[in-house]
Protein backbone atom coordinates (compact mmCIF):
# COMPACT_ATOMS: atom_id res chain seq x y z
CA UNK A 1 0.00 0.00 0.00
CA UNK A 2 1.35 3.41 -0.92
CA UNK A 3 0.80 6.70 0.82
CA UNK A 4 -0.76 9.89 -0.43
CA UNK A 5 1.39 12.76 -1.62
CA UNK A 6 -0.12 16.10 -0.53
CA UNK A 7 3.22 17.75 -1.37
CA UNK A 8 2.54 17.04 -5.04
CA UNK A 9 -0.74 18.91 -4.83
CA UNK A 10 1.00 21.86 -3.16
CA UNK A 11 3.79 21.93 -5.75
CA UNK A 12 1.26 22.08 -8.56
CA UNK A 13 -0.52 25.00 -6.98
CA UNK A 14 2.72 26.85 -6.42
CA UNK A 15 3.74 26.13 -10.00
CA UNK A 16 0.49 27.48 -11.37
CA UNK A 17 0.09 30.30 -8.88
CA UNK A 18 -3.17 29.10 -7.41
CA UNK A 19 -4.44 29.20 -3.88
CA UNK A 20 -4.26 26.19 -1.56
CA UNK A 21 -7.20 24.24 -0.30
CA UNK A 22 -6.16 23.84 3.30
CA UNK A 23 -9.53 24.87 4.59
CA UNK A 24 -11.65 22.95 2.09
CA UNK A 25 -14.70 21.30 3.60
CA UNK A 26 -17.04 18.68 2.24
CA UNK A 27 -16.66 15.00 1.42
CA UNK A 28 -14.19 13.30 3.75
CA UNK A 29 -12.13 10.22 3.05
CA UNK A 30 -10.94 8.18 6.00
CA UNK A 31 -7.50 6.64 6.30
CA UNK A 32 -8.55 3.66 4.22
CA UNK A 33 -9.59 5.86 1.33
CA UNK A 34 -6.59 8.16 1.45
CA UNK A 35 -4.19 5.28 0.92
CA UNK A 36 -5.97 3.56 -1.96
CA UNK A 37 -3.39 4.34 -4.63
CA UNK A 38 -1.53 2.09 -7.07
CA UNK A 39 -1.53 -0.88 -4.71
CA UNK A 40 -3.47 -3.85 -6.03
CA UNK A 41 -7.25 -3.63 -6.12
CA UNK A 42 -8.44 -4.36 -2.59
CA UNK A 43 -11.64 -5.92 -3.86
CA UNK A 44 -13.83 -5.88 -6.93
CA UNK A 45 -14.66 -2.24 -7.47
CA UNK A 46 -14.83 -1.29 -3.81
CA UNK A 47 -14.98 2.41 -3.14
CA UNK A 48 -13.50 4.13 -0.11
CA UNK A 49 -15.96 5.11 2.64
CA UNK A 50 -16.63 8.58 3.87
CA UNK A 51 -15.10 9.09 7.30
CA UNK A 52 -15.18 11.48 10.20
CA UNK A 53 -11.63 12.65 9.56
CA UNK A 54 -9.81 13.94 6.50
CA UNK A 55 -10.87 16.63 4.05
CA UNK A 56 -11.86 17.10 0.47
CA UNK A 57 -8.22 17.73 -0.40
CA UNK A 58 -7.32 14.14 0.52
CA UNK A 59 -9.33 12.97 -2.47
CA UNK A 60 -7.47 15.30 -4.81
CA UNK A 61 -4.00 14.60 -3.43
CA UNK A 62 -4.06 10.85 -4.01
CA UNK A 63 -1.34 10.01 -6.55
CA UNK A 64 -0.89 6.80 -8.52
CA UNK A 65 2.56 5.93 -9.85
CA UNK A 66 3.21 5.99 -13.59
CA UNK A 67 6.22 3.64 -13.35
CA UNK A 68 6.05 0.15 -11.86
CA UNK A 69 5.58 -3.48 -12.79
CA UNK A 70 2.23 -2.93 -14.53
CA UNK A 71 0.55 0.08 -16.05
CA UNK A 72 -1.80 1.97 -13.76
CA UNK A 73 -5.53 1.68 -14.44
CA UNK A 74 -5.64 -2.12 -14.36
CA UNK A 75 -5.69 -3.00 -10.67
CA UNK A 76 -6.32 0.59 -9.58
CA UNK A 77 -9.60 0.96 -7.64
CA UNK A 78 -12.49 2.17 -9.79
CA UNK A 79 -12.42 5.89 -10.48
CA UNK A 80 -15.38 8.26 -10.67
CA UNK A 81 -14.68 9.57 -14.18
CA UNK A 82 -13.22 7.96 -17.29
CA UNK A 83 -12.46 8.58 -20.94
CA UNK A 84 -11.62 5.96 -23.55
CA UNK A 85 -10.07 7.09 -26.82
CA UNK A 86 -8.64 5.24 -29.81
CA UNK A 87 -6.29 6.72 -32.40
CA UNK A 88 -5.18 5.70 -35.87
CA UNK A 89 -1.72 6.68 -37.05
CA UNK A 90 -1.81 9.31 -39.77
CA UNK A 91 -1.14 8.42 -43.39
CA UNK A 92 2.59 8.05 -43.86
CA UNK A 93 3.31 7.74 -40.15
CA UNK A 94 5.26 4.64 -39.14
CA UNK A 95 7.52 3.29 -36.45
CA UNK A 96 9.56 6.48 -35.99
CA UNK A 97 6.51 8.69 -35.62
CA UNK A 98 4.82 6.16 -33.33
CA UNK A 99 7.86 6.06 -31.03
CA UNK A 100 7.97 9.85 -30.82
CA UNK A 101 4.25 9.97 -30.08
CA UNK A 102 4.49 7.36 -27.33
CA UNK A 103 7.38 9.25 -25.79
CA UNK A 104 5.25 12.43 -25.72
CA UNK A 105 2.25 10.59 -24.29
CA UNK A 106 4.35 8.89 -21.63
CA UNK A 107 5.93 12.17 -20.53
CA UNK A 108 2.54 13.87 -20.34
CA UNK A 109 0.97 10.95 -18.46
CA UNK A 110 3.82 10.89 -15.94
CA UNK A 111 3.54 14.62 -15.32
CA UNK A 112 -0.23 14.73 -15.00
CA UNK A 113 -0.39 11.63 -12.80
CA UNK A 114 2.06 13.39 -10.47
CA UNK A 115 -0.16 16.47 -10.33
CA UNK A 116 2.14 18.58 -12.51
CA UNK A 117 1.21 20.59 -15.61
CA UNK A 118 1.96 19.13 -19.01
CA UNK A 119 5.22 20.06 -20.69
CA UNK A 120 3.46 21.73 -23.62
CA UNK A 121 1.37 24.84 -23.12
CA UNK A 122 -0.91 23.65 -20.35
CA UNK A 123 -4.58 24.52 -20.77
CA UNK A 124 -5.12 25.18 -17.05
CA UNK A 125 -8.25 23.01 -16.98
CA UNK A 126 -7.07 21.28 -13.79
CA UNK A 127 -5.40 24.39 -12.39
CA UNK A 128 -6.69 24.02 -8.82
CA UNK A 129 -6.60 20.23 -8.47
CA UNK A 130 -4.20 17.59 -7.31
CA UNK A 131 -3.72 14.35 -9.27
CA UNK A 132 -7.06 12.94 -8.03
CA UNK A 133 -6.01 9.30 -8.64
CA UNK A 134 -5.42 10.02 -12.33
CA UNK A 135 -4.31 7.06 -14.42
CA UNK A 136 -3.36 6.89 -18.10
CA UNK A 137 -3.17 3.43 -19.65
CA UNK A 138 -1.87 2.91 -23.20
CA UNK A 139 -2.31 -0.09 -25.49
CA UNK A 140 -1.79 -1.27 -29.07
CA UNK A 141 -4.41 -2.60 -31.46
CA UNK A 142 -3.91 -5.35 -34.06
CA UNK A 143 -3.47 -2.83 -36.90
CA UNK A 144 -0.69 -0.94 -35.09
CA UNK A 145 1.83 -3.64 -35.95
CA UNK A 146 1.22 -3.45 -39.69
CA UNK A 147 1.43 0.33 -39.63
CA UNK A 148 4.81 0.20 -37.88
CA UNK A 149 6.31 -2.82 -39.70
CA UNK A 150 6.30 -4.91 -36.51
CA UNK A 151 4.02 -7.78 -37.48
CA UNK A 152 6.64 -10.33 -36.45
CA UNK A 153 6.36 -8.96 -32.91
CA UNK A 154 2.55 -9.09 -32.78
CA UNK A 155 1.37 -11.72 -30.25
CA UNK A 156 -1.14 -14.35 -31.31
CA UNK A 157 -3.29 -13.30 -28.34
CA UNK A 158 -3.99 -10.07 -30.24
CA UNK A 159 -5.69 -11.89 -33.11
CA UNK A 160 -9.11 -10.33 -33.83
CA UNK A 161 -11.96 -11.48 -31.62
CA UNK A 162 -14.38 -13.92 -33.24
CA UNK A 163 -17.82 -12.81 -34.40
CA UNK A 164 -20.66 -13.23 -31.93
CA UNK A 165 -24.26 -13.60 -33.12
CA UNK A 166 -25.56 -10.92 -30.76
CA UNK A 167 -23.04 -8.27 -31.90
CA UNK A 168 -24.31 -5.12 -33.57
CA UNK A 169 -20.93 -3.50 -33.97
CA UNK A 170 -20.22 -0.06 -35.41
CA UNK A 171 -16.77 -0.29 -37.00
CA UNK A 172 -16.35 3.47 -36.70
CA UNK A 173 -16.39 3.07 -32.93
CA UNK A 174 -14.32 -0.13 -32.78
CA UNK A 175 -10.66 -1.14 -32.85
CA UNK A 176 -7.92 1.42 -33.62
CA UNK A 177 -4.12 1.44 -33.87
CA UNK A 178 -3.66 2.87 -30.37
CA UNK A 179 -5.92 2.98 -27.31
CA UNK A 180 -5.84 5.11 -24.17
CA UNK A 181 -7.84 4.66 -20.99
CA UNK A 182 -8.03 7.68 -18.68
CA UNK A 183 -9.46 7.50 -15.17
CA UNK A 184 -9.62 10.01 -12.30
CA UNK A 185 -11.74 10.91 -9.31
CA UNK A 186 -12.32 14.41 -10.64
CA UNK A 187 -14.01 15.20 -13.94
CA UNK A 188 -11.84 18.20 -14.79
CA UNK A 189 -8.63 16.28 -14.06
CA UNK A 190 -9.80 13.47 -16.36
CA UNK A 191 -10.77 15.86 -19.15
CA UNK A 192 -7.50 17.77 -18.75
CA UNK A 193 -5.61 14.54 -19.42
CA UNK A 194 -7.79 13.72 -22.43
CA UNK A 195 -7.22 17.17 -23.91
CA UNK A 196 -3.46 17.10 -23.30
CA UNK A 197 -3.02 13.66 -24.86
CA UNK A 198 -5.14 14.59 -27.85
CA UNK A 199 -2.99 17.70 -28.41
CA UNK A 200 0.15 15.57 -28.06
CA UNK A 201 -1.00 13.44 -30.99
CA UNK A 202 -0.36 16.37 -33.29
CA UNK A 203 -0.02 15.29 -36.90
CA UNK A 204 1.07 11.76 -36.01
CA UNK A 205 -2.35 10.31 -35.23
CA UNK A 206 -6.02 11.17 -35.43
CA UNK A 207 -8.86 10.22 -33.10
CA UNK A 208 -10.81 7.21 -34.35
CA UNK A 209 -13.39 7.18 -31.55
CA UNK A 210 -13.83 8.52 -28.03
CA UNK A 211 -16.19 7.57 -25.19
CA UNK A 212 -16.91 8.99 -21.73
CA UNK A 213 -17.82 7.07 -18.59
CA UNK A 214 -18.43 7.38 -14.88
CA UNK A 215 -18.72 5.37 -11.68
CA UNK A 216 -19.90 6.06 -8.18
CA UNK A 217 -17.66 8.62 -6.47
CA UNK A 218 -15.34 7.42 -3.70
CA UNK A 219 -16.95 8.01 -0.34
CA UNK A 220 -20.52 8.00 -1.70
CA UNK A 221 -21.38 4.87 0.30
CA UNK A 222 -21.04 4.48 4.05
CA UNK A 223 -18.85 1.40 3.68
CA UNK A 224 -16.80 0.06 0.75
CA UNK A 225 -18.90 -1.99 -1.63
CA UNK A 226 -18.89 -3.38 -5.14
CA UNK A 227 -20.15 -0.87 -7.72
CA UNK A 228 -23.58 -0.99 -9.34
CA UNK A 229 -24.30 -0.62 -13.03
CA UNK A 230 -27.14 1.37 -14.64
CA UNK A 231 -29.49 -1.60 -14.28
CA UNK A 232 -29.06 -1.22 -10.55
CA UNK A 233 -27.22 -4.52 -10.29
CA UNK A 234 -24.07 -5.03 -8.24
CA UNK A 235 -21.47 -5.66 -10.94
CA UNK A 236 -18.06 -7.24 -10.37
CA UNK A 237 -18.71 -9.71 -7.56
CA UNK A 238 -16.89 -12.56 -9.26
CA UNK A 239 -13.76 -10.56 -10.08
CA UNK A 240 -10.48 -12.33 -9.28
CA UNK A 241 -8.71 -10.74 -6.30
CA UNK A 242 -5.03 -9.73 -6.17
CA UNK A 243 -4.81 -11.75 -2.95
CA UNK A 244 -5.56 -14.98 -4.84
CA UNK A 245 -2.40 -17.00 -5.57
CA UNK A 246 -3.10 -17.28 -9.30
CA UNK A 247 -4.19 -13.65 -9.84
CA UNK A 248 -1.07 -12.58 -11.73
CA UNK A 249 -1.16 -15.73 -13.86
CA UNK A 250 -4.74 -14.97 -14.92
CA UNK A 251 -4.38 -11.24 -15.50
CA UNK A 252 -0.77 -10.55 -16.55
CA UNK A 253 1.44 -12.10 -19.24
CA UNK A 254 4.11 -14.26 -17.64
CA UNK A 255 7.82 -13.55 -18.26
CA UNK A 256 9.11 -15.54 -21.20
CA UNK A 257 5.79 -16.61 -22.56
CA UNK A 258 3.61 -17.61 -24.11
CA UNK A 259 5.02 -17.28 -27.60
CA UNK A 260 8.42 -16.70 -29.17
CA UNK A 261 11.07 -14.33 -27.88
CA UNK A 262 9.80 -11.62 -30.25
CA UNK A 263 6.77 -11.30 -27.98
CA UNK A 264 8.72 -10.90 -24.73
CA UNK A 265 7.98 -7.16 -24.69
CA UNK A 266 4.52 -8.08 -23.34
CA UNK A 267 5.85 -9.80 -20.19
CA UNK A 268 4.07 -8.16 -17.28
CA UNK A 269 1.49 -6.65 -19.62
CA UNK A 270 -2.19 -7.51 -20.03
CA UNK A 271 -4.86 -7.62 -22.74
CA UNK A 272 -7.87 -5.32 -22.61
CA UNK A 273 -11.16 -6.20 -24.26
CA UNK A 274 -13.28 -3.06 -24.63
CA UNK A 275 -16.98 -3.24 -25.51
CA UNK A 276 -19.63 -0.54 -25.60
CA UNK A 277 -22.70 -2.36 -24.31
CA UNK A 278 -25.93 -0.43 -24.57
CA UNK A 279 -28.50 -1.36 -21.94
CA UNK A 280 -32.12 -1.34 -23.08
CA UNK A 281 -33.15 0.27 -19.82
CA UNK A 282 -36.80 0.94 -20.69
CA UNK A 283 -37.31 -2.78 -21.41
CA UNK A 284 -35.35 -3.74 -18.29
CA UNK A 285 -37.36 -1.43 -16.06
CA UNK A 286 -40.59 -3.08 -17.19
CA UNK A 287 -39.47 -6.28 -15.48
CA UNK A 288 -40.37 -6.76 -11.84
CA UNK A 289 -37.48 -6.96 -9.36
CA UNK A 290 -38.13 -10.70 -9.07
CA UNK A 291 -37.91 -11.12 -12.85
CA UNK A 292 -34.70 -9.10 -12.97
CA UNK A 293 -33.20 -11.31 -10.27
CA UNK A 294 -34.06 -14.42 -12.26
CA UNK A 295 -32.29 -12.99 -15.32
CA UNK A 296 -29.16 -12.26 -13.31
CA UNK A 297 -29.28 -15.11 -10.79
CA UNK A 298 -28.56 -12.76 -7.86
CA UNK A 299 -30.61 -10.56 -5.57
CA UNK A 300 -30.73 -6.93 -6.60
CA UNK A 301 -30.41 -5.49 -3.11
CA UNK A 302 -27.28 -7.32 -1.94
CA UNK A 303 -25.87 -9.17 -4.95
CA UNK A 304 -26.18 -12.47 -3.08
CA UNK A 305 -26.87 -15.57 -5.19
CA UNK A 306 -30.50 -16.64 -5.27
CA UNK A 307 -29.41 -19.81 -3.49
CA UNK A 308 -28.71 -17.78 -0.33
CA UNK A 309 -25.92 -16.17 1.66
CA UNK A 310 -24.17 -12.88 1.02
CA UNK A 311 -22.62 -11.26 -2.04
CA UNK A 312 -19.46 -13.36 -1.92
CA UNK A 313 -21.19 -16.66 -1.07
CA UNK A 314 -20.56 -19.27 -3.75
CA UNK A 315 -23.55 -20.09 -5.92
CA UNK A 316 -25.13 -23.48 -5.21
CA UNK A 317 -25.69 -24.19 -8.89
CA UNK A 318 -27.16 -27.65 -8.25
CA UNK A 319 -29.81 -26.41 -5.79
CA UNK A 320 -33.39 -27.23 -6.88
CA UNK A 321 -36.39 -25.17 -5.84
CA UNK A 322 -39.86 -26.30 -4.71
CA UNK A 323 -41.01 -26.18 -8.34
CA UNK A 324 -38.42 -28.79 -9.31
CA UNK A 325 -36.32 -26.30 -11.28
CA UNK A 326 -32.84 -24.96 -10.53
CA UNK A 327 -33.03 -21.97 -8.16
CA UNK A 328 -30.51 -20.22 -10.41
CA UNK A 329 -31.92 -20.71 -13.90
CA UNK A 330 -29.91 -22.45 -16.60
CA UNK A 331 -29.79 -19.22 -18.62
CA UNK A 332 -29.11 -16.86 -15.70
CA UNK A 333 -26.24 -14.50 -16.42
CA UNK A 334 -24.39 -15.30 -13.20
CA UNK A 335 -24.50 -19.04 -13.88
CA UNK A 336 -23.33 -18.84 -17.49
CA UNK A 337 -20.49 -16.40 -16.78
CA UNK A 338 -19.19 -18.14 -13.65
CA UNK A 339 -15.54 -19.29 -13.99
CA UNK A 340 -16.46 -22.79 -12.83
CA UNK A 341 -18.85 -23.01 -15.79
CA UNK A 342 -16.12 -21.93 -18.22
CA UNK A 343 -13.15 -24.12 -17.41
CA UNK A 344 -11.83 -21.58 -14.90
CA UNK A 345 -11.73 -18.74 -17.45
CA UNK A 346 -11.33 -15.50 -15.57
CA UNK A 347 -10.98 -11.82 -16.35
CA UNK A 348 -10.77 -8.67 -14.26
CA UNK A 349 -13.75 -6.50 -15.12
CA UNK A 350 -13.13 -2.78 -14.63
CA UNK A 351 -15.91 -0.91 -16.42
CA UNK A 352 -17.37 2.57 -16.58
CA UNK A 353 -21.05 3.35 -17.06
CA UNK A 354 -22.03 5.77 -19.84
CA UNK A 355 -24.97 7.97 -20.75
CA UNK A 356 -24.87 9.74 -24.11
CA UNK A 357 -28.26 11.43 -24.03
CA UNK A 358 -31.76 10.45 -25.07
CA UNK A 359 -32.41 8.88 -28.48
CA UNK A 360 -35.08 9.97 -30.94
CA UNK A 361 -37.24 7.14 -29.61
CA UNK A 362 -37.10 8.64 -26.12
CA UNK A 363 -34.93 5.85 -24.76
CA UNK A 364 -31.64 6.59 -22.99
CA UNK A 365 -28.45 5.86 -24.92
CA UNK A 366 -26.80 4.42 -21.84
CA UNK A 367 -25.05 1.33 -20.63
CA UNK A 368 -21.63 -0.06 -19.85
CA UNK A 369 -18.19 0.66 -21.23
CA UNK A 370 -17.10 -2.89 -20.51
CA UNK A 371 -13.35 -3.27 -19.99
CA UNK A 372 -11.86 -6.58 -18.94
CA UNK A 373 -8.24 -7.55 -18.35
CA UNK A 374 -6.63 -10.95 -18.81
CA UNK A 375 -3.34 -12.61 -19.64
CA UNK A 376 -4.86 -14.16 -22.76
CA UNK A 377 -8.27 -13.18 -24.21
CA UNK A 378 -8.52 -16.56 -25.96
CA UNK A 379 -8.67 -18.13 -22.50
CA UNK A 380 -10.41 -15.25 -20.72
CA UNK A 381 -13.04 -13.22 -22.55
CA UNK A 382 -13.65 -15.35 -25.65
CA UNK A 383 -14.87 -18.64 -24.08
CA UNK A 384 -17.14 -16.79 -21.65
CA UNK A 385 -18.64 -14.54 -24.34
CA UNK A 386 -19.21 -17.52 -26.62
CA UNK A 387 -21.23 -19.18 -23.89
CA UNK A 388 -23.16 -16.01 -23.11
CA UNK A 389 -23.84 -15.59 -26.83
CA UNK A 390 -25.55 -18.98 -26.93
CA UNK A 391 -28.18 -18.39 -24.29
CA UNK A 392 -27.72 -15.62 -21.71
CA UNK A 393 -31.07 -14.35 -20.42
CA UNK A 394 -29.54 -10.89 -20.17
CA UNK A 395 -28.97 -10.73 -23.94
CA UNK A 396 -32.56 -9.59 -24.43
CA UNK A 397 -31.79 -6.40 -22.55
CA UNK A 398 -28.36 -5.41 -23.90
CA UNK A 399 -26.72 -4.67 -27.25
CA UNK A 400 -22.99 -4.90 -28.02
CA UNK A 401 -22.35 -1.86 -30.21
CA UNK A 402 -18.57 -1.58 -30.45
CA UNK A 403 -15.53 -3.71 -29.69
CA UNK A 404 -11.76 -3.53 -29.43
CA UNK A 405 -8.86 -5.67 -28.26
CA UNK A 406 -5.57 -4.10 -27.18
CA UNK A 407 -2.18 -5.33 -26.01
CA UNK A 408 -1.20 -3.23 -23.00
CA UNK A 409 2.52 -3.59 -22.24
CA UNK A 410 3.97 -3.29 -18.72
CA UNK A 411 4.69 0.11 -17.21
CA UNK A 412 7.88 1.70 -18.50
CA UNK A 413 10.99 1.94 -16.39
CA UNK A 414 12.18 5.39 -15.28
CA UNK A 415 13.37 7.36 -18.29
CA UNK A 416 11.57 5.11 -20.80
CA UNK A 417 8.23 5.37 -22.57
CA UNK A 418 5.34 2.94 -22.88
CA UNK A 419 6.13 0.27 -25.47
CA UNK A 420 9.80 1.18 -25.86
CA UNK A 421 10.99 -2.47 -25.81
CA UNK A 422 8.57 -3.17 -28.67
CA UNK A 423 9.53 -0.21 -30.84
CA UNK A 424 13.25 -0.13 -30.11
CA UNK A 425 14.02 -3.70 -29.00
Amino acid sequence: MTETHPDIEISRRRLLGTVGAAGAAGLALGAAGGALTHAALADSGAQAPAGASGSLSSLGSTQIAFHGDHQAGITTPLQAKGHLVAFDLAAGAGRTEAAALLRRWSDTARRLMAGEPSAASDTGIALDAGPSSLTVTIGFGHSFFERTGLTVRRPASLDPLPDFSSDRLDERRSNGDLWIQIGANDGLVAFHALRALQKDAGQAARVRWQMNGFNRSPGATGTPMTARNLMGQIDGTGNPKPTEPDFDKRIFVAPGGPGPAEHSWMAGGSYAVVRRIRMLLDDWDKQSPAQQEQVIGRTKATGAPLTGGGETTEMALDKIGADGRPVIAANAHARISAPEQNGGAAMLRRPFSFHDGIGTDGAPDAGLLFICWQADPLRGFVPVQRKLDRGDALSEFIRHESSGLYAVPPAPRTGEYVGQPLLEG
